[in-house]
């Protein structure tokens, strides 16, 4: 089940609000729970086992490294439930990835096939990734002391299960969430702020995302892509990509709020970045925190000298590339934005800063993206080799007649209204959910009442008329 179906938004979401406001105060998080297992369980019930032994494991091993005598046998208790969750990631996730490197370098060196690795057909549980670093967070934490243990299995169940957030993120930390698993405030202001974030991220998704979508993989599709076709492909598909994946964390954020949850933010305006740094400051924000506290810091961070501190970023981005998918096209991302992130150390720059002018910053910052989105995008290195020689000319100048025949004139028009949302001071109001002002009296508010009821009616009109709209964000 996904948040942009009707069976979601008109079924499964309306009878759980209903259930949830019903119940006792104090019998809610076990709503949440068994609403919870349901929502995963619809795409496939005997996955809903792997997630619930995960967060079973990872709450017995943090109570026991909080409860354990000495330093050593808190490490041990923390390796072994870090070691349990990255066993189960490393099968579903790496298990082809691995024995597939392995083949090659048989080949390679003349060992006979009969040597090559075979493995059963595995599926890789969607929203794994996301519940696996969860999970580690909670028990590197509790261990620390700075995140306080589950009180109750039903309490971490809640966090780690958490339908809004479980498939796609946000990335969540216990310690951010354990007083609102206790208590919660719910009212019908903080309802409806969640239902108008709800909103905006299913426009997001449906009436950009979505429209954009099939002429990013038209061209991504094509077999030797001209210039045009190629630049045109890397913006599709890197407006595609943000508006899908930033409209689920909208939906995801407003979910929380409408039954007293509130998450962190996931973007902050990326596309108005100047570095590459600034970049990963504004884009998918949990992921980039959590691999700074738990992958970058403990490598030495910055440390232990400027070698080093490049090293650490290299390396961290590059996990992180291979965190979002078993392929080397992943990790050649994330070698590219930790290479830049490395350079711009190198020069200074930290943080939101630059040390090139801001009318050129930008647009070099955002080509360095959009550079880095085909390597993501394409399914091969081969393949992400071929756009690349689109983008230098080397298969022609001006679109092709297919390109010319097919695309159509929603789909640009999709295209601009998503760039120019991403950069324009409306659109970072509304990516971040603030609300804009608004200055001349009843009428100006009538419209900012009746905007959500008219994006929503949209959205209901766009869902009918198209069959199928999974999140880009599941496949990670």
């Amino acid at each position: 089940m996904i948040f942009s179906t009707p069976i979601f938004i008109f079924g499964f979401l309306p009878a759980f609000l209903a259930i949830y406001y019903v119940v006792p105060r104090s019998w809610r998080t076990f709503v949440i729970v068994a609403a919870s297992c349901v929502f995963y369980g619809w795409w496939k019930a005997g996955y809903l086992a792997l997630v619930l032994a995960i967060a079973a494991v990872s709450y017995a091993t943090g109570g026991l490294a909080v409860r354990a005598g000495g330093p050593a046998r808190k490490r041990r208790w923390v390796r072994l439930g870090v070691s349990a969750n990255l066993v189960a990631l490393g099968w579903f996730k790496y298990s082809y990835f691995l024995t597939g490197a392995y083949d090659d370098v048989a080949a390679k060196f003349g060992i006979e096939s009969n040597a090559a690795l075979t493995l059963p057909e595995i599926v890789l549980p969607i929203g794994l990734s996301f519940l696996v670093f969860q999970s580690i967070s909670y028990i590197i934490d509790v261990a620390r002391g700075d995140a306080p243990p589950a009180r109750r299995l039903i309490d971490f169940l809640a966090f780690s299960t958490l339908f809004p957030q479980l498939i796609a993120g946000p990335i969540l930390r216990y310690k951010d969430l354990a007083a609102q698993i206790v208590e919660r405030e719910h009212s019908l202001a903080l309802f409806t702020q969640g239902a108008k974030r709800f909103v905006t991220g299913l426009a997001m998704k449906l009436l950009v995302a979505d429209s954009v979508a099939p002429l990013a993989d038209r061209i991504f599709a094509l077999d030797a892509p001209t210039m045009a076709e190629a630049w045109l492909g890397a913006l599709a598909y890197s407006i595609q990509l943000f508006f899908d994946f930033a409209g689920y964390s909208a939906m995801a954020i407003g979910l929380g709020l409408m039954i007293g949850f509130r998450f962190v933010e996931n973007f902050d305006v990326p596309h108005i970045s100047r570095s590459i740094t600034e970049f990963w400051h504004r884009w998918h924000i949990s992921l980039s925190n959590w691999l700074r506290d738990y992958l970058y810091i403990p490598l030495g961070g910055n440390r232990a000298g400027r070698l080093a501190t490049y090293r650490n970023l290299v390396l961290t981005m590059a996990l992180g590339g291979l965190w979002h998918g078993a392929n080397w096209t992943f990790l050649l991302w994330g070698l590219w934005h930790g290479g830049w992130m490395a350079i711009e150390r190198a020069c200074g720059i930290k943080a939101r800063g630059t040390i090139l002018p801001g009318p050129v910053a930008w647009p070099v910052t955002m080509v360095l993206v959009m550079i880095g989105w085909v390597m993501f995008r394409a399914e091969t290195v081969g393949h992400a080799v071929v756009v690349y020689g689109g983008m230098l000319g080397l298969h022609g100048i001006a679109p092709g007649p297919e390109t010319m025949l097919l695309t159509r004139s929603s789909e640009l028009l999709f295209l601009g209204v998503g760039c120019l949302l991403s950069v324009a001071p409306a659109g970072r109001h509304l990516f971040a959910g603030r609300a804009i002002a608004l200055r001349g009296g009843i009428a100006l508010g009538a419209v900012s009442a009746v905007a959500p009821v008219v994006l929503f009616l949209l959205c209901a009109v766009v869902l009918q008329a198209r069959s199928d709209s999974p999140f880009l964000y599941f496949q990670f």
